[in-house]
């Protein structure tokens, strides 16, 4: 299988087997996702690599409890950070101007970059990953238990192993529904019923519909996984906390 093969599909795994990911990998692996691009070559990046098991279980309720969490051989936080540049430019005599949000919105693009070559780099040396969206949800609480300073920010997080067994691939939306030539054009509702249609039509997402007594698979998301009002809610404790590291 050639790379882009395995990129076509690829899948989000969450359930590994009891090989171990030697140091010599590890480190191979987070060198080529380091080599990704990054603003001015600044690498506003940091990784917090997480093995011990006790502080796995101690991440777990940040995550929902997900049990990739505490099953993953190597769990990786991905941080947003300026602390490290910061300081390089202070011993250096420069005067750093770095607390604002524009400076934590580059910060987070390399991180991002960073995170998806480290998947990809992963994926090509058999090994699976998962990514947790809760990093942003619960970052206060990530940031104590990894002892996070001033102008850190956990983005995201990756669980890493080798696979114990192979999902089916969820579905993606075709080509047309998301690709724009030259300029943007908006959807029609024809458009819209067009393009989801086929999603809306698997048998999986039929049962997801109807297990969550919906009559939408719209409804599923705006009701029942990401609602307005969870939304609003953690949307204040990120910005909060964002600003609280140092970024105003």
């Amino acid at each position: 299988m050639d790379t882009l093969d395995l990129l076509r599909n690829r899948r989000t795994i969450r359930k590994y087997n009891d090989t171990p990911i030697g140091d010599e990998l590890l480190s191979e692996l987070l060198e080529v996702a380091f080599r990704a691009p990054t603003t001015g070559g600044m690498q506003l990046y940091s990784v917090v690599v997480t093995r011990d098991n006790e502080m796995k279980q101690k991440l777990a309720p940040t995550h929902f409890n997900q049990p990739t969490v505490t099953s993953a051989p190597v769990v990786l936080t991905f941080c947003a950070d300026y602390n490290r540049f910061v300081k390089w430019c202070e011993a250096s005599d420069a005067q750093p101007g770095y607390d604002n949000f524009a400076s934590f919105t580059t910060a987070m693009i390399d991180t991002l970059l960073v995170a998806q070559q480290f998947n990809t780099a992963a994926e090509l040396r058999g090994l699976g990953c998962c990514y947790l969206g809760t990093t942003t949800y619960n970052a206060p609480q990530i940031a104590e238990i990894l002892n996070l300073p001033r102008l850190v920010v956990p983005v995201t997080t990756l669980t890493v192993g080798f696979p114990a067994d192979v999902p089916q691939q969820v579905e993606r939306l075709p080509l047309e529904a998301i690709v724009h030539h030259e300029q943007y054009k908006d959807y029609t509702t024809d458009d819209i019923h067009r393009l989801y249609a086929e999603k809306e039509a698997l048998p999986a997402n039929k049962r997801f519909v109807e297990e969550n007594g919906k009559a939408t698979l719209a409804q599923v998301f705006t009701d029942v996984r990401y609602t307005k009002k969870d939304n609003e809610y953690f949307s204040r404790i990120w910005a909060d906390f964002i600003a609280s590291q140092g970024f105003k």
